[in-house]
């Protein structure tokens, strides 16, 4: 019975991630094939290119930041080096659109970067000093990089705390230094960790479309939302994120070959830790800095031009009268859908204990299919199943029941969480696979149920990873910008869409507290998982 009820689950939650998919295609069926032309000739040639080389240098970006940033604190110890180590989470708070709208007000021609390095030298025309171009695909690959490795740096920086002690000690005996040790040992033991994280992060800048659009570099997610909303084009949009999927297919292929057949073995002992080298004087100056430059790049710097741009708007024209109202609908709809992937992440996290692996594998298999899916692409496809179930509840109710799916804010909740399901998941997996087998076990023994062992016993014992999963939730469904604007609800603003509409306008002052209310938001949580970090001893001093 249970086997057959786990099996239902995974098929009905399979409908549901899948009829987002067969409902692009069908609408990318209905075009007429006159716009292909166009699109082959003058559209998908430069946003395969754009994307290509996109993500090929995003990805070369974050591997660098995470693994380097990784190692530096985990392998040495300096001055700073714990204050180190938290901040370079920080970059997670920011959205990558709101980096791109600081930086393009920073660094133009008569901003305060450009303006200060000619008062220093001298110079009195822009025209004296020409800095390289941020609006550009260097410029974007730099920006996304410095604000997406904190992706490659946690699993990354986990595993050397973990598992490499052993190892890399070994290495040391036999007389290597540390640059072979790192190049020899590390790094290839770090390659899965690294893999994933890559994959994560290039699926984070291919959902891009702030940023890329700010910066004017016409991706593939770019070109599916100026098709659609600019354009009127349902069926050329869909067609595009066709492509898009292709893209993603590719993604996870090339993160599934990088990771391979690796896996860990241990030993049934405790793992030792990494013993880290001491560096005192100029060398660990030297390492502070260093570690600093992705904080200060990827948080710093945007995060303080952003207050202080929003002081003088509030000095000189006060807050925009409907940043309250839209800071509660940011906080409203993301909490809701938080709830709603909390809720479906624990019980699927659990489904192999309570309804058997071969059931709950498959649900926790389809789960992970949401967040494959770019916003752009989930949100055309969610038109489709959205009538239709609107459709049916007419036809059932009658006419009073009006929409309670296209333009709802249950449309909004609804693609938040299929894209971000996983990310519960996969915290709450974790929790509940710290849990010695003999704590269920017991329990089970003593006269409870599989279901009253759940929510007695073990969701207390993982309540910190849940949480964790929570928190992490929210911040991306906070900062998620390509849903939000496809499927909000008509004349509803949050912060991310007020924003995009204010950098749209070149008003960049006025979107600045919009800006950092959302950095507010997403630090809030980035801080209490610091603290859940700390308070369960998984940080080493």
């Amino acid at each position: 019975m249970a086997r057959g009820l786990g099996w239902a689950a995974a098929l009905a939650l399979g409908v549901l991630l899948v009829a987002p998919v067969v409902s692009l295609a069908l609408t990318a069926a209905e075009g007429d094939g006159a716009l292909w032309p166009h699109l082959a000739a003058y559209v998908l040639p430069q946003a395969i290119r754009d994307t290509g080389l996109l993500l090929a240098g995003v990805g070369l970006v974050v591997i660098g930041l995470g693994t380097g940033t990784a190692w530096l604190v985990s392998a040495f110890d300096f001055p700073g080096r714990r204050l180190l180590d938290a901040a370079l989470l920080l970059p997670l708070a920011v959205p990558t659109y709101v980096v791109a709208f600081a930086y393009l007000d920073l660094m133009h021609p008569l901003g305060p970067a450009q303006s200060g390095l000619r008062a220093m030298l001298g110079l009195t025309s822009p025209r004296d000093l020409v800095l390289p171009e941020l609006r550009s695909l260097p410029g974007c690959i730099l920006l996304l990089g410095f604000v997406l490795y904190p992706y490659v740096y946690l699993p990354t920086r986990a595993l050397f705390l973990m598992r490499a002690g052993s190892l890399l000690e070994a290495a040391r005996m036999l007389g290597a230094g540390p640059g072979r040790t790192f190049f020899r040992v590390a790094l290839p033991l770090a390659r899965p960790a690294v893999a994933l994280g890559t994959g994560l992060a290039l699926m984070e800048a291919l959902n891009d479309v702030g940023a890329a659009e700010f910066l004017g570099v016409r991706t593939l997610t770019v070109q599916v939302y100026a098709t659609w909303v600019n354009r009127s084009d349902l069926p050329g949009a869909a067609q595009i994120a066709l492509v898009m999927l292709a893209c993603v297919l590719l993604l996870v292929g090339l993160e599934r070959l990088a990771r391979g057949e690796r896996g860990y073995a241990g030993t049934g002992q405790r793992e030792r830790p990494t013993a880290r080298r001491r560096l005192d004087g100029w060398r660990a100056a030297a390492a502070f800095a260093l570690g600093s430059v992705p904080v200060i790049v990827g948080f710093g710097l945007p995060a303080g031009y952003l207050a202080v741009s929003a002081w003088r708007r509030v000095q000189g024209a006060g807050l925009p009268a409907t940043l309250l109202a839209e800071a509660g609908n940011t906080v409203l709809y993301a909490g809701a859908a938080t709830l709603v992937t909390v809720a479906l992440g624990l019980m699927i996290a659990a489904a192999p204990g309570l309804l058997g692996r071969r059931s709950g594998t498959a649900l926790i298999r389809t789960a992970a299919l949401g967040y494959a899916m770019p916003g752009t692409v989930l949100a055309v496809g969610l038109l489709g199943p959205l009538a239709l179930m609107d459709s049916g509840l007419s036809a059932v109710a009658g006419s009073a029941v009006g929409l309670v799916g296209l333009g709802t804010g249950g449309a909004l909740v609804m693609g938040y969480g299929i894209r971000f399901l996983t990310v519960s998941v996969g915290a709450t997996e974790a929790g509940l696979a710290r849990i010695p087998r003999t704590v269920p076990d017991a329990a089970r023994m003593l006269g409870r149920g599989r279901l009253a062992t759940l929510f007695a016993v073990q969701i207390p014992l993982a309540w910190p990873a849940i949480l964790s999963g929570a928190l992490l939730a929210f911040v991306d469904i906070a900062k998620e910008l390509p849903l939000t604007l496809l499927l909000r609800p008509l004349n509803v603003e949050t912060l991310s869409t007020h924003l995009y509409g204010e950098a749209a306008r070149g008003t960049y002052e006025d979107g600045a507290a919009a800006a950092l209310l959302i950095v507010a938001i997403g630090l809030i949580p980035v801080i209490l998982l610091l603290r859940l970090d700390r308070d369960a001893g998984l940080r080493r001093g």
